[in-house]
């Protein structure tokens, strides 16, 4: 595993601890997201550089072979001409060839293995930047459902409805309050009307026993004449 690879591994899972007990996990992921930019960024440049290289190898090796193939070819000719002397000395130079071709055809190879990882390393990074970047999104929209539902709850809180049940139940107290005084009078009232007609019933008694009094002193009277 390469050393950029394992440093994606351990910065997937920072991101994930800190993602855990962060409040505001949007403003984590853009430092990510900008850290991860960064780092394909330098994979880019490095990538840009492997490939010269390795094509700056390519076209040694590729120009060797074709030396190489030319002095072979001018050494058949020697021989045929009967130039042996000629023929060695094209040999001579094809062999230095070959073995100029062997050598950066093998840098060649080698060059390619570093440039295939980094090319994995680059199409890992930048399919990992989408995911993050969908992370991004997904944790945005919950907290702009958080602080919809905080502004809910805040205006429940001072809603005019509370106001309106407080004023009906003032008001329903106030109206509690006449009607029992109402009742209250409306005893009094009672109370005083039996109060006056049984002291006009006791007046009436003593009226007519005063009556029968007069009428008996009168008798007693008439008796006497």
């Amino acid at each position: 595993m390469s050393i950029l690879r394992r440093m994606r591994d351990i910065t997937v899972a920072t991101l994930n601890d800190k993602l855990e007990s962060c409040e505001d996990p949007v403003r984590l992921i853009d430092q990510y997201l900008a850290e991860r930019k960064r780092q394909i960024e330098d994979a880019e440049r490095l990538y840009a550089e492997c490939a010269r290289h390795a094509e700056s190898l390519r076209r040694q090796y590729r120009t060797a072979e074709e030396l190489r193939d030319k002095r072979e070819q001018q050494a058949m000719l020697a021989i045929k001409a009967g130039e042996e002397e000629v023929a060695r000395i094209a040999l001579q130079d094809k062999m230095q060839h070959e073995e100029t071709y062997a050598r950066y055809a093998e840098l060649y190879d080698e060059a390619l293995e570093p440039l295939a990882e980094l090319e994995l390393q680059l199409k890992e990074l930048r399919s990992e930047v989408q995911e993050v970047a969908a992370k991004r999104s997904y944790y945005q929209a919950r907290m702009e459902s958080a602080r919809l539902q905080q502004i809910l709850n805040e205006r429940a809180n001072r809603s005019e409805y509370g106001s309106t049940a407080r004023m009906f139940s003032r008001l329903e107290d106030r109206v509690s309050d006449m009607e029992s005084m109402s009742r209250t009078l409306r005893d009094v009232r009672h109370i005083t009307r039996e109060s006056m007609y049984g002291a006009a019933r006791s007046s009436n008694s003593a009226l007519e026993r005063e009556l029968e009094l007069l009428k008996k002193k009168l008798q007693e009277e008439g008796g006497g004449d």
